[in-house]
């Protein structure tokens, strides 16, 4: 879970479907407030905030100073479940802006958790979202118009882009149709509708609102819904333009789709955050596996711009560089976070840096300007597929000047030990099934995974904190079976 933002004093914490505000019952040092006006603290992603009022010596002092619940539940009449309560809110001017798990857009007061307003966009008349996880938003981003000085609150609402004037929380008339731009409209393909969502918030470039998409994993068909980045104008809902993750004929990285498969696959989304380099105007994309998540019979070749992290321009969605992290993914070892961008010192000099964590474990760390890795890289061979009409790729791309942050692979020798009957038990199961290191493809007998798909980073991310130059990261020590 990310951090929530704070004001004054305050710090919200997000659990469950509940949001609560603290305070401390002893005085603390007089600090301004402070607003938190992205998703990650900053459009770098570092979610990091300097305010230090709250520290080991008075967090015992604190209590709660207001509750606010979403009061969302199941909807028999529309067949849908909300999910887990994973928003990260924003807080600008002393009101607090947040996203629910049925994609409302609240806004409260953030000193006191009073609602000053709701907007229901109703993304659950169109039924279960089809990921598994019930309805789950992460988060909103604002935009305020240089002209006119109005704060506008944006949420990508399943295949809806949406923008709200933050005073009300009422659709901006001027923008899309009513306040609304449909996301499915002018893909390469028609899409269903209902298959095409979005958990994770827009990012907002001086008059652009760049977004990316979710499409559930389950979902495995041809032409299913395409990845395509794309940016509109704050103002009027424009189409500016659009970067194809899968590329198209003629396009850099259509001949590593081999069989035509460009012409049909879809997912390779950008379901995770963004990050953006505000000053040099570099957007940094952390791009999806493409579909089937777990066989690739059916789109052969390295399958550029999957499971990379891909820098465009912000401005025109020109591609400046890429690296692709997975070749010809097997696993749903898709980028989970948006990439942090820091500086560090590297032989001596200052380096402004992006870095990408993975599911996998590794830490991938590049100049963010050129691209070019900042701790070496190598391509080593991994294991073939035994799978009839699966042509697993045979080296993979493995960090070896940072450590891995979870173990990786599974051996025998990791049966549990707890008990020498558990011991037996678990050696009987894993002689029964394909084991190895990591990238290990997927097997007809089963392939145990380590680390799994929710392994590793995931959509926790990285927090990074200047001042020391440290990177925090959730780690996942979870294996799968596939």
């Amino acid at each position: 879970m990310t951090t929530a933002p704070a004001v004054a004093r305050h710090r919200a914490l997000v659990a469950a479907l509940v949001l609560t505000g603290f305070t401390l019952t002893a005085p603390a040092a007089q600090q301004p407030d402070q607003d938190w006006p992205y998703y990650g603290a900053d459009q770098a992603a570092t979610k990091y905030s300097p305010l230090a009022d709250i520290n080991t010596a008075n967090v015992r002092h604190l209590k709660l100073a207001w509750r606010w619940e979403t009061g969302e539940q199941p909807l028999t009449q529309y067949g849908t479940t909300p999910g887990k309560f994973e928003a990260t809110p924003l807080v600008i001017g002393g009101v607090m802006y947040l996203s629910t798990l049925y994609n409302r857009v609240v806004a409260l007061d953030a000193a006191s958790g009073r609602e000053l307003w709701v907007y229901d966009p109703k993304a659950y008349v169109d039924g279960q979202v089809p990921n598994g996880t019930g309805f789950v938003h992460r988060g909103i981003a604002s935009w305020r118009d240089s002209a006119s000085g109005a704060l506008r609150i944006l949420i990508n609402s399943r295949y809806r882009l949406i923008e709200l004037d933050a005073r009300d929380g009422r659709p901006v008339a001027q923008f899309g149709q009513n306040g609304m731009v449909n996301l499915v409209d002018g893909l390469q393909w028609p899409v269903e509708p209902k298959h095409y969502t979005n958990t994770s918030p827009p990012l907002v470039y001086r008059d652009l609102v760049i977004v990316g998409n979710g499409v559930a994993d389950r979902l495995i068909y041809r032409r299913d819904p395409p990845g395509d980045v794309r940016a509109f104008d704050a103002r009027s809902g424009r189409l500016v333009w659009t970067f194809h993750t899968v590329p198209r004929d003629g396009e850099s990285g259509a001949d590593t789709w081999d069989n035509g498969s460009n012409h049909y696959t879809g997912h390779t989304n950008v379901w995770a955050p963004m990050s953006l380099d505000d000053a040099r105007g570099l957007l940094y994309l952390p791009v999806s596996t493409p579909s089937n998540d777990f066989y690739g019979g059916n789109r052969p070749g390295a399958n550029l711009f999957a499971d990379s992290i891909v820098c465009l321009d912000a401005t025109t969605g020109v591609r400046r560089w890429h690296y692709q992290l997975v070749h010809h993914g097997l696993w749903d070892y898709d980028m989970p976070a948006a990439p942090v961008l820091v500086q560090l010192r590297s032989h001596g000099r200052a380096v402004d840096a992006a870095v990408q964590l993975t599911k996998q474990g590794y830490v991938f760390v590049f100049d963010r300007v050129t691209g070019q890795p900042v701790f070496p890289i190598e391509e080593r061979p991994v294991p073939a597929s035994d799978v009839p009409g699966e042509h697993a790729w045979p080296t993979q791309p493995v960090s070896v000047g940072l450590p891995a942050l979870a173990p990786q692979g599974v051996r025998l020798e990791d049966a549990t030990d707890l008990t020498p009957e558990l011991h037996a038990e678990a050696l009987e199961v894993l002689k029964g099934i394909r084991l190895g290191p990591v990238f290990t493809p997927p097997s007809l007998r089963g392939t145990l995974m380590r680390p799994g798909f929710d392994g590793g980073a995931d959509w926790g991310g990285g927090a990074f904190d200047p001042q020391s130059g440290v990177l925090y990261v959730k780690v996942n020590d979870e294996p799968d079976l596939v």
